[in-house]
């Protein structure tokens, strides 16, 4: 049977598996993003956010409109090329409404038509229509008519042929999808009586016959949408002497209660004095101005009808998600800001003891795989420890001869223990089984102590309930770009969330970097797990369910390594976030457990799965909302929106870094951070849940060290000594 592939032995990015998994890590989040760009920009396409024109144009003269048009009806038809005109015989009303159909005021208009027996004309807007088809439908089924107006309702004056014909064919794909219908009537927005006519609208009046399409005007303007009250909308849409007209009215656009009243009454009183009232055509006595759409046609408006729902459905599902990533973020700040502070306060009073002094030697275990580059300076710096300790440096079957460099220190109380390639976990676990003493501190081979690291990292074991000891990792590389964005990260998201965790008795994760354990409780969970990617997580979490106690101790402070390339950096994050993933899902019964079990499941799992999951899967919500407004407004508001949020963590990380006595001049690169470095957070994560959500199993990826960050007073290495393949990651 082959053996298990492990960390090293794993880092094989030409196997055929590899090579067949490397596209999903670009092409789906990148399919993921484009798809949500293409709903938003369609969104914003029918909320008359995208290519919408809102001009409108100055009346102007009318020397060159026809005098019969001037002159004659409401109802111009231009088909022919030589334009007529025709009103509504005497006693016979239509009733026209414009801008809808509106989810609110259309079903009233609906609702007292339908109760008086009156039929009407909805002159629809493409984007209404496509929002809001079922009110579309509602109205063919009641007998009442469609007519266009327009897709975005711009003044057609201004708009080119091919954008008049854009604006048709939009309108009427969006009623063909909603009803299954075409229409001939057509009304153009800011239109009024024909003696309003003029040059600027006559020759759009003359295109639109020549499109098949009759123009329909009005000669009964309400003004409902002035709200000038019932009684004068009344009074205004009533014609005199008995005559027929065409009634403008609106059933979209703003607060239409008024028209609604008014209809309830204007309806009865009218038929009460011999009107009717009925659509367009059954006024004219003339042929349907609907027909049906079969075919391709039928099936492209419905494909646009999908569209659009699906857009504003996902649309919703992402304000709701910004409304929940906000709430996530500020809650986590304001937990981080008080519980930090409190557990700041906590450990700093004079004379706070976690209990009697620890001084009794620990064993310090060094898991190393070629770490050629790092092991020394990590070596001596445990040499300089103020605790007495033992160090057991444990090769896991390195091949860059990284145990022969400790073993030519010749350093006393070193010892090195060699096995095959087996991973971390097994290399611990290698190393818990050969050590002397009762406390047992981790570090990473690319890590180095101050000299006050273990004495602070063990003080906590006082408290016998203590079962393990975060200590603080620093970035030591921090004067690279990358380098000084994964130290805020350091400085504001870990420790911060190492503060507030500890405060809850829920810490979800003891760094690899710098921790301590009682060797008793290992024992207990079965030491080191290797069935998670995330050991450090995974063996945590288990601590907390077994009823011990996880703290963090801020002096214990450590200098790592980070990664120093993007790909560096992608393999160690989406190992993180794959492998946090794991553990959620490995200690999920924790959920419906009792005792201390249940506890953490029921705090500790909620809160990790919230900011460590969730959070930064939907933060991305904040940059794509933040772009869409810079794009498509408003500008203004989303740029004070951004800068916001942006105060919120700089201050934040002001205050983690006063904490951590760190200096202020490293937030220079926040802003930049928050454009560059959480997006790449972003796509990291969202491979992880893809991974999972596949059923794939990620590899250790080994990075390659530099061995730049030196033992605390020793000489600050040089970079001009590093080859440039030093800083390219294992292949």
């Amino acid at each position: 049977m082959a053996p298990r592939p492990r960390r090293g032995a794993a880092t094989g990015a030409r196997d055929g598996s590899r090579q067949r998994r490397l596209p999903l890590r670009f092409l789906l989040p990148a399919l993921v993003l484009v798809a949500l760009m293409a709903m938003l920009m369609l969104r914003g396409y029918v909320h008359s956010e995208i290519l919408a024109d809102h001009r409108v144009r100055p009346p102007a003269a009318s020397d060159r409109v026809p005098e019969n048009v001037l002159k004659g009806g409401p109802v111009i038809d231009a088909r022919s090329g030589r334009a007529t005109t025709l009103s509504m015989p005497d006693h016979r009303l239509v009733l026209t409404f414009d801008d809808g159909p509106d989810p609110v005021w259309t079903p009233k208009v609906l609702d007292v038509l339908k109760e008086h027996d009156a039929h009407a004309v909805f002159f629809v807007t493409g984007t209404m229509a496509s929002r809001y088809p079922d009110l579309v439908q509602r109205m063919v089924d009641e007998g009442h008519e469609i007519g266009l107006h327009t897709f975005n309702h711009p003044d057609l004056s201004y708009q080119s042929k091919q954008r008049i014909d854009w604006e048709l064919s939009q309108n009427q794909l969006a009623i063909s999808g909603a009803a299954g219908i075409r229409t001939s009537l057509f009304r153009p927005p800011y239109s009024s009586f024909s003696a309003a006519m003029d040059n600027e609208s006559w020759p759009v009046t003359e295109y639109i016959g020549s499109r098949g399409y009759i123009t329909v005007v009005n000669n009964t303007d309400s003004e409902d949408w002035r709200k000038p009250g019932v009684d004068e909308i009344i009074r205004r849409a009533t014609p005199k002497g008995g005559k027929g007209a065409i009634v403008l009215m609106h059933d979209s656009g703003g607060d239409r209660h008024q028209t609604v009243q008014a209809l309830d009454r204007f309806l009865p009183d009218l038929k009460a004095q011999g009107y009717a009232f009925q659509n367009l055509t059954e006024a004219l006595d003339a042929p349907s101005a609907h027909t049906r759409v079969t075919g391709l046609d039928l099936w492209k408006g419905k494909a646009w009808i999908f569209l659009v729902q699906a857009s504003e459905n996902i649309t919703d599902g992402l304000v709701v998600g910004l409304a929940i990533i906000g709430s996530l973020v500020i809650g986590r700040f304001v937990l981080m800001l008080l519980l930090s502070g409190w557990h700041a306060r906590r450990v700093r009073r004079r004379g706070f003891r976690w209990g009697p002094p620890v001084t009794e030697p620990v064993s310090v275990l060094v898991p190393a795989y070629n770490e050629a580059k790092c092991i020394e300076n990590t070596v001596r710096s445990l040499m300089a420890s103020e605790h007495p300790i033992e160090v057991l440096v444990i090769d896991d079957g390195s091949s860059d001869g990284t145990a022969r460099i400790v073993e030519a220190m010749g350093l006393p109380n070193v010892r090195v223990v060699r096995q095959l390639n087996a991973g971390k976990p097994a290399a611990l676990n290698r190393g818990l089984a050969n050590a002397r003493y009762d406390i047992v501190v981790m570090m990473d081979g690319d890590t180095v102590f101050e000299p006050a690291t273990v004495r602070e990292l063990v003080q906590p074991f006082g408290d016998p309930r203590v079962g393990a000891v975060a200590g603080n990792a620093k970035v030591g590389n921090r004067d690279t770009l990358i380098g000084a964005w994964q130290h805020i990260e350091y400085v504001m998201g870990f420790n911060l969330d190492r503060r507030m965790y500890d405060v809850l008795r829920c810490m979800p994760t003891i760094p690899g970097a710098v921790g301590a354990f009682r060797r008793s409780a290992l024992e207990r969970i079965g030491g080191m797990s290797d069935d998670t990617l995330a050991e450090d997580t995974d063996v945590t979490m288990a601590l907390h369910r077994d009823g011990w106690k996880v703290v963090y101790a801020e002096n214990a402070r450590a200098w790592t390594e980070a990664p120093e390339t993007v790909q560096q950096l992608w393999s160690q994050r989406y190992r993180w976030s794959y492998g946090t993933m794991q553990a959620i899902w490995k200690h999920r019964r924790a959920l419906v457990e009792r005792g201390p079990s249940g506890r953490f499941g029921r705090v500790g799992l909620p809160l990790v799965s919230l900011f460590m999951v969730l959070a930064p899967l939907l933060a991305p919500l904040i940059d794509v909302f933040l772009l869409y407004g810079l794009v498509f407004g408003p500008t203004g508001k989303t740029i004070a929106a951004w800068l916001g949020v942006l105060a919120i963590q700089a201050f934040c990380a002001a205050y983690a870094f006063r904490l951590d006595h760190e200096r202020m001049t490293h937030l220079i690169s926040l802003p930049l951070q928050q454009i560059l470095y959480r997006q790449l957070m972003y796509v990291v994560l969202l491979q992880s849940w893809i991974t999972a959500l596949t059923g794939g199993r990620l590899r250790w990826q080994k990075l390659r060290r530099t061995g730049v960050v030196e033992a605390p007073g020793g000489p600050v290495p040089t970079r001009q000594g590093i080859r440039n393949d030093d800083r390219k990651p294992v292949g």
